[in-house]
C-alpha cells in the first residue's frame, strides 16, 4: 500500500505538471509493493506505468478536460468563443516578444506551484502595434498552448449609447471570466481605453473607462485578459500600470521575413526559392500581408494545376499586396 507521503507526492507532481516526478513516484510505489511481497501488484503497476509512458503526447495538465463554455443569454451577444489549435511555434516573432509570451506560458503552466509560494502568474496584457503584426494571433496561440477557450469581447455589443448600460455589460464580461477560465481578448481596445482628456470626449466615455479601470483592478480570477490596439497613442496613461506586461509588436525584420517564407513555402513544392530576395522585396509588409501573399501563391498553383511555383510567382504576389496597401492608404 502506498504511504501517505507517496500519495501526496503523486498528487503534487500531477498538479504541478511535473511528468518526470510523477512517474518516478509511481515507480517508487511499485517498488514498495514488491518489497512487502505484493509481487503481482508491483508487476501490474509497472505495466501500467510503461503503458502510460508510451502514450504520453503532451504535459499532464494539458490533457485534463477543459470545460466547454458557451455564453448564454445576454453574454451570447457580448462574447464569441472558439477553441484554437494555434501554437506559439506557428508564429514568427522578434526575440523580445517571443521571450515574453514564452514566460507567460511557463508561469501559467506552473500556476499551482507559484500560488503555493504566495505568487500569482502574469494574467493581464496590453498588446500594441500596427494591424497584422500578430496581436490577435497571440491570443489564439496562448489559448492553444494552455488548452483554454478563446473568448473575444464583441465591443459592438458592449458599447451602447445609453448611459450606464456599457458599464453594466462590462461587469457581465468580468463576472464571466471569474466563473469560466479562458483567454479573454478586448480587440480594438482604444474604443474603451481612449484618453479621458480628449477634447471630443463625453462624460459617458469617461465613465466607461473608469468602470473598466475599476473592474480590472478588482479582478482576481484565473483567466488571461488581453487588450489589443493599433492606436496606443490615444490610450489613457492610467491603463498601462493595470497590466502585467505591455507587449509591443512591429513589422517583421528581414530575419523574421525569411523565417516566415521558409515556414509557409518550403514544404509546398516551390522550386529553389531565393528567400533573401523575397525578404528584400517584402520590406514594409506585416506578418498578415506576408502570410496572405504565401497563401495566394499556393492557391494559384492549385487552381492552375501547377506542380510547383517559382520566386517570380511569390514576388508577383508580394507586389500585389503592396499595391493593395497603397490603395488602402489612399482611401484613409
Amino acid at each position: 500500500m502506498a504511504t501517505a507521503e507517496q500519495i501526496k507526492a503523486l498528487l503534487r507532481s500531477y498538479a504541478e505538471d511535473d511528468e518526470g516526478r510523477f512517474f518516478s513516484v509511481a515507480m517508487q510505489i511499485a517498488a514498495h509493493e514488491a518489497r512487502i511481497g505484493h509481487g503481482a501488484m508491483a508487476k501490474e503497476l509497472r505495466a501500467l506505468i510503461d503503458a502510460a509512458k508510451s502514450k504520453r503526447t503532451s504535459p499532464l495538465i494539458s490533457r485534463k478536460a477543459v470545460p466547454i463554455f458557451q455564453p448564454q443569454g445576454e453574454l451570447s451577444n457580448l462574447l464569441t468563443v472558439s477553441f484554437p489549435k494555434v501554437r506559439l511555434s506557428d508564429m514568427v516573432l522578434n526575440n523580445s516578444v517571443s521571450a515574453i509570451l514564452t514566460r507567460i506560458i511557463k508561469e501559467q503552466r506552473k500556476i499551482v506551484k507559484l500560488r503555493a509560494h504566495g505568487l500569482s502568474p502574469r494574467r493581464k496584457f496590453l498588446l500594441l502595434g500596427p494591424p497584422g503584426t500578430g496581436k490577435t494571433m497571440t491570443a489564439s496561440a496562448l489559448a492553444g498552448e494552455l488548452a483554454l477557450p478563446l473568448l473575444v469581447i464583441r465591443l459592438d455589443g458592449v458599447i451602447t449609447k445609453y448611459m450606464g448600460e456599457t458599464s453594466a455589460k462590462l461587469r457581465l464580461v468580468f463576472e464571466a471570466l471569474k466563473r469560466n477560465r479562458g483567454v479573454y481578448l478586448f480587440d480594438e481596445f482604444d474604443s474603451i481605453g481612449s484618453t479621458r482628456i480628449l477634447t471630443n470626449d463625453v462624460g459617458e466615455m469617461r465613465r466607461i473607462l473608469n468602470s473598466f479601470l475599476q473592474l480590472i483592478d478588482e479582478d482576481n480570477s484565473e483567466s488571461l485578459i488581453l487588450s489589443a490596439t493599433n492606436h496606443p497613442d490615444i490610450l489613457d496613461h492610467a491603463l498601462y500600470r493595470r497590466f502585467d506586461d505591455v507587449v509591443e509588436y512591429g513589422l517583421p525584420e528581414k530575419k523574421a521575413r525569411i523565417q516566415l517564407f521558409r515556414n509557409k513555402l518550403n514544404t509546398r513544392q516551390g522550386k529553389v526559392l531565393k528567400f533573401e530576395d523575397l525578404a528584400d522585396a517584402s520590406s514594409g509588409l506585416s506578418h498578415a500581408d506576408l502570410t496572405r501573399a504565401c497563401e495566394d501563391v499556393i492557391k494559384d498553383m492549385i487552381i492552375q494545376d501547377k506542380s510547383s511555383f517559382t520566386n517570380k510567382d511569390v514576388l508577383q504576389m508580394i507586389d500585389e499586396r503592396k499595391r493593395n496597401l497603397k490603395k488602402e492608404d489612399a482611401t484613409t
